[in-house]
């Protein structure tokens, strides 16, 4: 894209902008590069999406083609598109976002699935979301039970600070309680009880990491990524851990990668403080969240379910 005046070509209006746009990623293989092209032009132009194809015939001034411009040179880096526009929707709300914290992915909607399964919509319960990042599943299980006492806690200050301007955003800021720590060490056993734990913890194995897209392993948090060897070092700390945080019954539910399943019943089975082991498929079905309930005394595991 080059800068034209009126008087050298004719104008580039926002749909002949669009298309350009969407070629040029194409050519340099952005995914999604027509989604791209609208959101980072709406984002530029301060309006929303469907309003460009309103005024798709309008001209852009001179300045708004060089501000694109720029958007269009980060997003050919592979810098993130919610990085850029420092937003992304998760569960029907717009989350501010920065590199920070992971960008909230349409997978772990499956996570607050599988939570509201077994959240009684009626009871106030307490529920405690380890590694809470932008803060999008304690936001969402917030909206949706909103008589519960949610904590959120992160070990980065950063990311807490994110999370906390997303609940102010949100109207939830007295609803939410956010703390720091590592995992667990933000609270004390002897003060918690809760009825289910949460977490979206970093699972991907340490040697896939520079495999991923350049836009996951060049821009967003490693803290928020490797698992350690096997992927499994957050979540095996989580499944040891968490019965000493649990009420008798409680759940813990983590989001896992999609092959994890048999390390984790094996995790399990050492543990020996759950008494039901259950995984839930992914809109691409594949396994994404494990369910562990804890036993209460005389039960017995059921590994595998």
């Amino acid at each position: 894209m080059t800068n034209r005046s009126h008087s050298e070509a004719p104008p580039w209006t926002i749909l002949k902008l669009l298309r350009w746009t969407t070629d040029y990623f194409k050519s340099h293989h952005i995914e999604n590069p027509r989604a791209s092209a609208e959101i980072l032009l709406s984002h530029m132009m301060g309006t929303a999406r469907i309003d460009l194809y309103v005024r798709y015939d309008q001209p852009l001034m001179e300045s708004e083609l060089a501000s694109f411009k720029a958007l269009i040179k980060r997003r050919v880096r592979r810098e993130p598109v919610a990085y850029i526009v420092g937003e992304k929707e998760f569960w029907s709300m717009n989350l501010t976002v920065t590199p920070a914290v992971l960008i909230p992915r349409p997978e772990t909607e499956c996570l607050v699935e599988a939570a509201l399964q077994r959240l009684d919509p009626d009871a106030s319960q307490r529920i405690l979301d380890v590694g809470t990042g932008a803060g999008a599943v304690a936001l969402a299980l917030n909206r949706e039970r909103p008589g519960s006492t949610i904590i959120a806690s992160d070990r980065s200050r950063e990311a807490l600070a994110v999370a906390r301007g997303n609940a102010i955003r949100h109207q939830a800021a007295e609803s939410i309680a956010l703390f720091c720590g590592d995992w667990l060490e933000a609270v004390r056993p002897a003060a918690s009880d809760f009825d289910m734990i949460i977490s979206n913890p970093p699972y991907i194995r340490t040697a896939d990491l520079a495999g991923l897209q350049p836009e996951v392993h060049a821009y967003e948090p490693a803290g928020a990524l490797d698992g350690g060897p096997d992927g499994l070092n957050a979540v095996r700390h989580l499944i040891h851990r968490s019965p000493r945080y649990l009420a008798e019954g409680g759940y813990l539910l983590m989001e896992i990668g999609h092959d994890q399943r048999a390390d984790i019943e094996a995790v399990v089975r050492e543990c020996g403080a759950y008494s039901e082991v259950g995984f839930q498929q992914d809109y691409s079905g594949l396994d994404r969240v494990t369910v562990l309930r804890k036993r209460r005394p005389g039960s017995t595991a059921d590994a595998g379910r």
